[in-house]
């Protein structure tokens, strides 16, 4: 089976950076640039660049040129909210169970957070998450449709959704994350086995593409124990960045 063009530029711009041909702390090839070497039009090209801002070896853009870092920190994976890439990279073994995966229309709550229309058709897929056979936390991931949809060949209990949507080609640029504390559910108890009211941390988490467009909304409710949150900041070109590692 032929490999897409921007799986092989994914691959030969990793190699570079691995190789230190494009030096850790230097400015990437322009798209341009890279459009011309290559002789590919900017579509692959731009999915290539999505898919290494996404393992956090490309980071800036918006309006300011992106820099190259050769050692991507183990929790960038999760930073776009693949707890598959985040717990390999610790050693530990994921795991998942689909409890819905349903096409349907966006209700007020939905239609606010991807700024749709209320009405709109979007995906929903909700799973129960497992680290090392243990109960880690129940994610719900809701997607605007034209993402949606590509997600329907997807078998949710197969692995990571992210990796899926980054092989698709689907722009995943940023994300903005939401911390607080609540008490289990009903729900929490029957896809968990934790005891209502046990407290836990909730994590709401907004998706972007490269042109600021939402395209998921996620909320991630993980058992206590499991998961920890520490904060990094640095004055770098790249800016500041926040860490999620596991407990």
């Amino acid at each position: 089976m032929t490999v897409p063009i921007h799986r092989r530029l994914t691959d030969e711009f990793r190699s570079r950076i691995a190789s230190g041909r494009w030096p850790e702390g230097s400015r990437a090839p322009s798209e341009a640039e890279l459009c011309k070497e290559f002789s590919v039009s900017r579509g692959p090209v731009r999915q290539a660049i999505a898919a290494l801002r996404a393992d956090g070896l490309l980071v800036g853009g918006q309006g300011r040129p992106s820099l190259v870092r050769r050692s991507a920190p183990i929790h960038e994976a999760s930073v776009l909210g693949s707890l598959t890439a985040w717990a390999v990279a610790q050693g530990r073994t994921p795991g998942q169970r689909t409890v819905l995966q349903s096409r349907h229309a966006a209700d007020a709550d939905l239609a606010d957070r991807l700024d749709v229309e209320v009405g709109d058709p979007v995906l929903t897929i909700v799973r129960a998450r497992t680290l090392d056979g243990e109960p880690a936390l129940l994610e719900t991931m809701s997607f605007v449709w034209d993402v949606g949809r590509v997600l329907m060949e997807f078998d949710p209990d197969s692995g990571s959704i992210n990796r899926f949507m980054l092989d698709q080609g689907i722009d995943l640029y940023s994300s903005t994350h939401h911390v607080d504390a609540v008490a289990a559910t009903v729900q929490d108890r029957e896809h968990l086995g934790v005891d209502e009211g046990t407290p836990m941390m909730r994590v709401r988490r907004t998706t972007e593409d490269s042109t600021g467009r939402v395209i998921e909304c996620a909320t991630d409710r993980y058992v206590p124990g499991q998961c920890a949150i520490s904060i990094t900041n640095r004055l770098t070109a790249a800016g500041g960045r926040s860490q999620i590692r596991l407990a």
